[in-house]
């Protein structure tokens, strides 16, 4: 596995060079064991993979894929109208009718453990250009077997669309993690019956075959040494952020909290279409963002622009949406 890139003198003309990300060609991915597919990545962000290191954790960010299309007007500000979101868009200097959907699992090197929070899409969205998260983490020099443990943030189909493949697990090595009240609500009969009913449906095939080696998780638990959930209720029922710690630096893994740079940090409190809890979710976005601007903690956001790696800075009565320059790379 390649080490994380730290930047020192060592470095300093390799980063300058372009040679942050990195990308294994085939013949050394297979060198390393990878099962890396060898069709050429076309995606517009090829290489697809981001590392870096909080404190001795070492953190990959792969991008499982992007989803262009008309928005974000319904989806964020839905209880706002179309002219108002279009022209948040244009102040800040993005489309006001069009943007894309970012999707991002995270590995984490925790000690002896590979963790890989989320799935993305799985084979499922192949056919749309997303699904890709085997192939990168394989360009990234992981196997799905390296995995240890999956930590799921909650079981939207888009994060829990990659556990299953032709009926087989994909991370055939791993433990899993689930919050207990998310588990609850989407194996309950409200969910099966009601309005998300093909959700529902998707966690029974994917996520309850795994129930024999799942931990669930609540809000304060230790998932691993140096990773704590936390409870982040209102996207979904029991939705968990996670807390990383490793050498007195933190990161956040947000998940859903934050699913526009733009929107979920300048307007909080505007609705989201798929928060299920739309109150609560306003109070979790403004509760997390205040305490990351605060206490100066960088977050991970699953839904933000790759590698969805930044910082929250306040402005007024809302925030604002720094992304990661060279904070983490010029420490040493």
């Amino acid at each position: 596995m390649p080490d994380a890139f730290e930047l020192n003198r060592r470095n300093a003309m390799l980063l300058a060079a372009g040679g942050v990300a990195g990308t294994l060609s085939p013949r050394s991915a297979a060198a390393q064991g990878s099962t890396m597919e060898t069709t050429s990545d076309t995606h517009p962000l090829a290489p697809g993979w981001r590392r870096f290191k909080v404190g001795d954790a070492e953190v990959t960010v792969i991008l499982d894929g992007i989803r262009p299309g008309e928005g974000p007007f319904p989806t964020f500000g839905e209880d706002q109208s179309q002219e108002a979101v279009g022209a948040l868009m244009e102040a800040n200097l993005l489309p006001p009718a069009r943007f894309a959907n970012f999707f991002h699992p995270v590995l984490l090197r925790l000690g002896d453990e590979l963790v890989l929070v989320d799935t993305g899409m799985g084979a499922g969205g192949r056919a749309n250009g997303m699904g890709l998260l085997t192939q990168r983490m394989g360009q990234a020099g992981f196997k799905p077997g390296d995995v240890t443990l999956v930590v799921l943030t909650h079981l939207h189909g888009d994060h829990i669309g990659g556990l299953m493949e032709n009926g087989a697990p994909v991370f055939a090595n791993a433990r899993y993690a689930v919050g207990r009240t998310e588990m609850d609500f989407w194996t309950s009969d409200e969910a099966k019956n009601g309005p998300r009913a093909e959700n529902a449906k998707a966690v029974e095939t994917t996520v309850v075959p795994l129930e024999d080696k799942t931990t669930f998780l609540g809000d304060g638990d230790q998932v691993v040494p140096g990773m704590t959930a936390r409870a982040a209720f209102g996207h979904t029922p029991g939705m968990l952020a996670f807390e990383v710690s490793s050498a007195g630096e933190r990161l956040f893994l947000m998940a859903d909290t934050f699913s526009h740079f733009v929107v979920s940090f300048q307007r909080p409190d505007w609705q989201v279409r798929f928060d299920q809890d739309k109150t609560a979710a306003a109070q979790v976005r403004r509760q997390f963002a205040a305490m990351l601007a605060e206490e100066k903690v960088p977050l991970l956001g699953y839904h933000l622009p790759f590698p969805g790696f930044g910082y929250v800075q306040k402005d007024g009565d809302a925030f604002r949406f720094v992304p990661e320059t060279y904070q983490t790379l010029a420490d040493g």
